[in-house]
């Protein structure tokens, strides 16, 4: 399973809307997930899955915001299947 980090700008509409959709009351402080990276940067992020990808999606104000004002009715069906990929901040491992 692929594991990838992923800054709230990059999300694509099907990972918000996933995010969304298990935290439909938004996160707190339980959901968070604290690590360090690469870089030796702690990071805090809250974790949705695919069937093949974990994603750690990065938290901010702006993922709050962005949750908070997100409807699938402003977006074409067709791009909730568009993969994220080549994002220039992720980090992405296999098990």
């Amino acid at each position: 399973m692929k594991r990838i980090i992923v800054d709230y700008k990059k999300l694509t509409p099907e990972i918000l809307s996933l995010l969304v959709e298990k935290y439909p009351d938004g996160y707190d402080d339980r959901h968070i997930i604290v690590f360090k990276n690469s870089k030796n940067q702690t990071i805090e992020a809250v974790e949705v899955r695919t069937e093949d990808t974990v994603y750690l999606v990065k938290v901010s104000s702006s993922l709050v915001n962005s949750m908070a004002n997100f409807d699938e009715d402003d977006y074409d069906a067709s791009e909730f299947n568009e993969p994220i990929s080549e994002l220039p901040d992720k980090t992405a491992t296999e098990d």
